[in-house]
């Protein structure tokens, strides 16, 4: 059983309220969960993130894995460091390599 950290939406439309819960990735988004550990509003500004930090800290010890959305919440909140993806390194990498490429054409010119 895979178990993600993902947001499961409350409140009215077109003012979503957002419940972080930890769940099996094959329920439905707004379904069953195992236990919810936060909350994120952000209707109000700035947004309002709140987590109970220890059982956020405990799940994600135990191999629960946060969606995109829910690691950067987790991120602004202190709870984890920012992750550096194989995608961003790849561009990281070919701009870096580009400019380079850049520069040596401004010096032969």
């Amino acid at each position: 059983m895979a178990v993600k950290i993902r947001l499961k939406r409350v409140g009215q439309k077109k003012a979503p309220l957002y419940r972080i819960v930890v769940a099996d990735d094959r329920s439905p988004r707004d379904g069953r969960f195992i236990e919810e550990i936060g909350t994120y509003d952000p209707n109000q500004e700035p947004s309002v993130i709140k987590f109970q930090e220890d059982e956020a800290k405990k799940w994600i010890a135990n191999g629960a894995q946060p969606t995109d959305r829910v690691a950067k919440l987790m991120v602004l909140a202190g709870l984890l460091k920012q992750a550096k993806s194989p995608e961003r390194e790849k561009a990281q990498a070919l701009s870096a390599e580009k400019k380079a490429k850049e520069k040596e054409k401004a010096k032969e010119s």
